[in-house]
């Protein structure tokens, strides 16, 4: 029986093969034989095998492949363009020597064009790059929204289980919160297009969890638009999925209070940005980078915010880039004491308030990026399937 591991390390060998020898010699052909036997046996168990191809990590569905992550050859897909690979129907050996070939030849030749995925005859074999960076206006207004197959109730539960952890134990988990953004990545870049999955809230006492999941992918959306490394994407998706991870010291009734905090309350809220940072900190891993953007987050590029800097420096620009998300998110978001703010209003606070509270660069990147980006937003439950491309400007969204 195949392996996804498997699968991928007879794959490489068929492309090694295919540099060394001529078509038809016995050593090429073998290879090639094995790998598509590998493929074989591996959809014998898995109707559709989909590969994603994340720097170092590779994924097999919505699960890293631990045993391969020393495995150079993701890298050199990824670099190639082949981010993403799918055999959607049963592959003929002719067309899996074909897409070989294709492959081969993008990791050999630069000068071909790796910035839309292809489609292999009778749709079989689908590869290409993940998502659409910068911006052609063009192509977005023609690709339709891709369709993400599920929805995030696992990652919801996941979140939420961490916050529960923290409570309870004061120890940060931090192999399910990257579990989380791996997976918050892959619903992305699930399709030829880039999607925003945005989280619907259900029930305001869900907020902390919603809204941490919503701040991480507006958080890699943005840093991606910038052109940052698979890598450091991810880094600012953990640092978005953490940034409010002190309010669960905070009591679940001042959280969901429906109105003006008092002084006392007030004052408490304004500690967690600390909280979280100490939280974080004590989880003995690299997460600077998270750490620092919740201790920052709510400090405004004027420095008003909270907490108060004894001297006045500048922030770092995670922490500029995650407040720009958190409070677009937050103002999306139906409270208690107002309505949720359509997005054109939201954006419009976003550009006024640019100099002052946010980073202009960044602020009208993400206002761009907002923008331009508006239909392929999924408005998701932790229940239900997506509806992707429905409404923004709802009181009932984000």
């Amino acid at each position: 029986m195949s392996s996804p591991a498997g699968f991928l390390n007879a794959f490489a060998h068929a492309l090694a093969a295919m540099t060394l020898y001529r078509p038809g010699h016995p050593a090429r052909e073998r290879a090639i034989d094995d790998a598509y036997r590998e493929l074989s046996d591996l959809q014998a168990t898995e109707s559709q095998p989909l590969f994603t191809f994340l720097g170092d990590e590779i994924v097999f569905g919505r699960l890293p492949l631990r045993e391969l992550k020393a495995w150079d050859w993701g890298r050199r897909l990824a670099l190639a363009g082949i981010q993403r690979l799918e055999f959607s129907d049963p592959v003929s050996r002719e067309e899996f020597e074909e897409f070989l070939d294709e492959v081969l030849a993008r990791l050999t030749l630069s000068a071909i064009d790796t910035t839309e995925a292809r489609q292999m005859r009778r749709s079989s074999i689908r590869f290409g790059a993940v998502g659409v960076r910068g911006g052609d206006e063009q192509l977005a207004a023609t690709i339709p929204t891709a369709t993400i197959n599920y929805s995030l109730s696992e990652e919801a539960d996941a979140v939420r289980w961490v916050q529960e952890e923290v409570q309870a134990g004061g120890m940060l988990p931090l192999t399910e919160a990257e579990a989380v953004v791996r997976s918050l990545s892959i619903a992305m870049h699930g399709g030829r297009q880039i999607v925003i999955p945005l989280l619907q809230l259900k029930e305001f006492d869900q907020y902390t969890t919603t809204h941490s999941m919503n701040v991480a992918v507006l958080a890699m959306a943005l840093a991606e638009s910038r052109g940052l490394s698979a890598r450091d994407v991810r880094a600012f998706g953990v640092a978005g999925l953490l940034h409010d991870i002190g309010k669960v010291k905070i009591p679940i009734e001042v959280l969901t209070k429906p109105g003006r905090f008092s002084d006392t309350e007030r004052a408490l809220m304004n500690r967690h940005p600390a909280e979280g940072a100490r939280i974080i900190l004590r989880a003995e891993e690299d997460l600077d980078l998270a750490a620092v953007v919740a201790y920052e987050h709510h400090i405004m590029l004027n420095g008003d915010g909270y907490p108060t800097l004894q001297f006045r420096r500048d922030c770092h620009e995670g922490s500029k880039l995650v407040h720009v998300c958190d409070v677009y998110d937050a103002l999306r978001t139906h409270r208690p004491y107002r309505e949720a703010w359509p997005q054109s209003k939201t954006l419009s606070y976003i550009e006024d308030r640019a100099g002052t509270e946010f980073d202009p660069e960044l602020a009208g990147t993400f206002v761009r990026m907002m923008r331009q980006w508006e239909p392929q937003v999924a408005v998701m439950t932790d229940e239900r399937a997506p509806v992707p491309g429905a409404p923004v400007d709802q009181s009932s969204t984000i």
